[in-house]
């Protein structure tokens, strides 16, 4: 058994076997009728079935599939820093994270318009629960990052997990994605943990410099005009402040996974950001404090400074101040369209609409800050 055989996507050889799964599954006609009713589901399903590798499965069933999407859910989708990476290098590219699936999907889009290697995708232990994820998800070079446990099998699960990614790039030559938290970001807020940092040290604990230089770290920004799952997410919050906390229902995941894909985004932004270099990593050794939140507030930074601020993003800034400060960056139509939208909360009549407001425009207005 290879070390890494517990979280590992799949192997060229175990394509197949994972074809004839999802061309089985019992969500295909709804997947068909998503991407065109005309279309003949026996026929689809053999498609799947003639599919022998991973680069097959993304280039020839993917690439079309998130076409598709990007058609009728995008009104301008575009990447800037291209000129940043090289087809010659591995990356671990770490990005704010705002839809489960999109980020590394549009990022992978991106990378096989402009001739790079597809990279490598961290996926959570609780997303992998309907057999038809899991399958696309291991064939789409996702693998397994476990959550929960105990300290010890916490700490066990980011060293495996780190020494896989060390792995990845340093001896596969491949990329990897990584989100700067754990869990989307659903106020609004991007900020690196600086937990994160410190795991993709773990594996090489020498030279804490050296260690994270070897990785290539590059800051991805990721911007939506219409946020990802925004209703949901408002609920979440709302409900985790009435309630405490919030309990997640069976299915819910896989909820946010389709609501993400098929809601309309409007105009979606990537860029991709100046690597993190060595002298980087020296220089923020050198600084006062903890050196992986010194390196967390880098990529912020970077990030940050990279967010493409949308209309919506200045429209809700403006609600939240009750003021016009921003105006200049918005129509009167736009304001109009976006208060329309927010009359979805009409929809629970007996939940604080004044809190509910509160977060729904903190989700749009607090990258503004």
């Amino acid at each position: 058994m290879n070390k890494f055989d517990d979280i590992r996507p799949y192997y060229d050889s175990e394509i197949p076997a994972a074809m004839q799964r999802i061309a089985d599954s019992e969500l295909i006609p709804s997947i068909v009728n998503y991407l065109s009713p005309s279309l003949d589901v026996e026929t689809f399903r053999n498609n799947i079935r003639k599919i022998k590798t991973i680069e097959e499965f993304q280039l020839s069933f993917l690439k079309p599939f998130a076409e598709i999407i990007f058609n009728r859910t995008t009104t301008k989708l575009e990447w800037s820093g291209k000129e940043n990476i090289s087809q010659q290098k591995p990356y671990l590219f770490i990005s704010n994270h705002r839809d489960i699936v999109l980020d590394a999907m549009i990022l992978q889009y991106f990378l096989t318009e402009a001739k790079h290697r597809t990279c490598q995708i961290t996926f959570g232990s609780n997303l992998m629960e309907h057999p038809l994820v899991v399958d696309f998800g291991k064939s789409n070079k996702m693998f397994r990052t476990e959550r929960g446990g105990n300290r010890v099998e916490f700490y066990n699960n980011l060293l495996h997990m780190s020494e896989y990614m060390r792995y990845v790039i340093t001896e596969l030559n491949e990329s990897v994605w990584i989100a700067q938290r754990n869990g989307r970001t659903k106020d609004g807020i991007d900020a690196t943990d600086p937990a994160i940092i410190k795991m993709f040290w773990m594996s090489d604990r020498v030279d804490k410099v050296k260690s994270l230089a070897n990785l290539n770290i590059v800051p991805v920004a990721v911007s939506y005009e219409w946020e990802s799952c925004d209703k949901l997410k408002t609920l979440e919050l709302y409900l985790t402040k009435m309630n405490g906390k919030y309990e997640k229902k069976p299915g819910e995941d896989l909820n946010s996974i389709l609501t993400g894909i098929m809601q309309q985004k409007g105009h979606v932004h990537f860029h991709v950001c100046e690597p993190v270099s060595e002298d980087d990593l020296r220089q923020m050794d050198s600084m006062p404090g903890d050196y992986f939140a010194n390196v967390a507030t880098l990529i912020d930074q970077r990030i940050n400074s990279n967010y493409m601020l949308m209309p919506n993003n200045y429209i809700a800034k403006d609600l939240m101040d009750g003021s016009s400060r921003y105006s200049s960056h918005y129509t009167a139509e736009q304001k109009e369209k976006f208060l329309q939208y927010m009359k979805w909360m009409d929809e629970y009549p007996t939940f604080d609409k004044t809190l509910m407001k509160e977060i729904f425009l903190g989700i749009y207005g607090n990258s503004v800050r």
